[in-house]
């Protein structure tokens, strides 16, 4: 009965909570339906602002700067080259690659023996035709008395026989005695005959003797240049490059010894494309003398240098697009050939354009300027040419106003917009470190170990290692070149 009565009393208890349960589901539902019931008043939406960064359009004048690469050549390259062949037998102290040698320094000397024989035996034969010029110079003055003695004799035989062929007229002499006359006033005359023969042969003698001694001449001038050719010296000022010779080497002739190079001639080489090569030309065609800077990126230190364009490649090259040009530079101190380099050239200035960040125009070109009440509009702009992160750009009334410097998919036409000025913004520092004495120690260290840095950019980077404060830019390229 216990039992009985205890289950009795929990299936009430049940009961009870589940009435109740539903109870008050059945009040939290009319409540429900009772605020849906109620008609209520619509809060008013705010429009939402933007605030976006401004730049006010300025137009005026600008120097559009075309970047590229190039690398560093001299203008003045030599190879030297042995012109004869035979045994080295000496060397100048300065035959080494980057020995510095002066013009007309004698830089390699090969055993002149052979070629001294071969001058030698040219000039013999040299004396030789001289000898034979002379004597035959002799043989036609001997010739021409003969010859003059001789008709000297045909005219005395001439004139006896005259008188003998008066004496017969006369009646005095006799046909023998005038044929005897006759016969040796022509024998005379033969005799001249054969003197002339003699002269003319004489003077034919003089002229191979002179044609003789031009050949002797031009032999022994060859010999010359052949012996001349055993020294090789410097054309020019310089620095030799790619020696591969010692003393006692046998070298044969046209063989490469060295490169010489003049450093101070230097010249830059790049490559641009068409249409910025079409922009370096004038009204004539022809290309301009424009202005260019060539910058070498030394340990944190830019070595840079300045210079004029002079000329252009003929040919754009095979396999090769655009075209080469080459610019003249100066104050080439730092500078090696092969020095691969940033190129900027200043083209001819553009008026009327306004200078804008690259984010600012959209892909239809077109930017956002404010209008009345801070609203954007959009206003079409002509891109005239790009510079680096910037833009310029030309368009009907847009100078003097305000240009959204970023685009973003949040902006558009009509959007209300919180302007700021990006006269307010902060300049940029640049970001210094305090260096620690071991770590400036190894930069120090590193830095003075470096062979191919110039002397004065090493004296200006460890002047800058020595402060208190170092630029962060110049730590982190110092130390990305020491491997660490």
């Amino acid at each position: 009965m216990r039992f009985l009565r205890q289950s009795l009393i929990g299936v009430f208890l049940a009961a009870v909570t589940l009435g109740l349960l539903a109870y008050a589901g059945q009040l939290i539902s009319g409540a429900v339906q009772d605020s849906m019931a109620n008609d209520t008043q619509a809060r008013p939406a705010r429009e939402r602002v933007f605030a976006v960064n401004v730049v006010v359009a300025d137009a005026g004048t600008e120097t559009p700067v075309l970047q590229t690469f190039g690398e560093v050549q001299s203008r003045r390259t030599l190879e030297l080259r042995a012109a004869s062949g035979g045994r080295v037998i000496e060397l100048a102290e300065a035959f080494q690659d980057g020995g510095a040698v002066t013009a007309a320094q004698v830089l390699v000397r090969i055993d002149p023996a052979d070629a001294q024989s071969a001058f030698d035996r040219a000039q013999a034969d040299l004396d030789d035709a001289k000898a034979e010029a002379r004597d035959a110079q002799r043989g036609v003055a001997l010739a021409k008395d003969e010859q003059a003695a001789a008709q000297e004799q045909a005219d005395l035989r001439q004139s006896a026989f005259q008188r003998q062929e008066d004496l017969r007229a006369r009646g005095v002499g006799t046909a023998a005695a005038v044929e005897t006359a006759e016969l040796a006033a022509s024998s005379a005359r033969q005799a001249v005959l054969a003197r002339r023969q003699i002269v003319t042969n004489g003077e034919a003698r003089i002229d191979q003797a002179a044609t003789r001694l031009a050949r002797a001449q031009i032999a022994l001038a060859e010999m010359q240049r052949r012996l001349n050719d055993t020294t090789l010296v410097a054309p020019f000022d310089g620095t030799l490059s790619a020696t591969n010779v010692v003393a006692g080497r046998l070298v044969s002739a046209n063989e490469k010894l060295a490169d010489l190079i003049d450093p101070d001639a230097l010249e830059v080489s790049f490559r641009v494309s068409t249409a910025q090569y079409a922009r370096l030309l004038d009204d004539t065609g022809a290309l301009l003398k424009a202005d260019v800077s060539a910058t070498l990126d030394v340990a944190g230190i830019d070595l840079t240098a300045t210079g004029r364009i002079s000329r252009a490649s003929v040919t754009a090259g095979v396999g090769q697009t655009g075209r080469l040009v080459f610019a003249e530079i100066d104050k080439t101190a730092g500078f090696k050939p092969g020095d691969f380099v940033t190129v900027r050239v200043q083209e001819p200035s553009i008026d009327g354009v306004v200078r804008l960040p690259s984010a600012a125009m959209s892909a239809d070109e077109t930017v956002l300027v404010l209008g009345p009440e801070d609203r954007l509009e959009a206003m079409d702009v002509t891109l005239v040419r790009r510079q680096g992160d910037d833009i310029l750009v030309r368009a009907q009334g847009l100078s003097g106003r305000e240009v959204v410097e970023a685009r973003s998919p949040l902006l558009g036409v009509g959007i209300s917009v919180k302007p700021l000025s990006g006269d307010r913004a902060v300049p940029e520092t640049p970001a210094m470190v305090e260096l620690s004495e071991e770590r400036r120690a190894k930069m120090i260290a590193f830095i003075e170990s470096n062979k191919r840095m110039p002397a004065e950019a090493k004296a200006r980077v460890l002047a800058r290692l020595s402060e208190p404060q170092v630029p962060v830019q110049m730590v982190e390229r110092i130390e990305g070149r020491m491997g660490g």
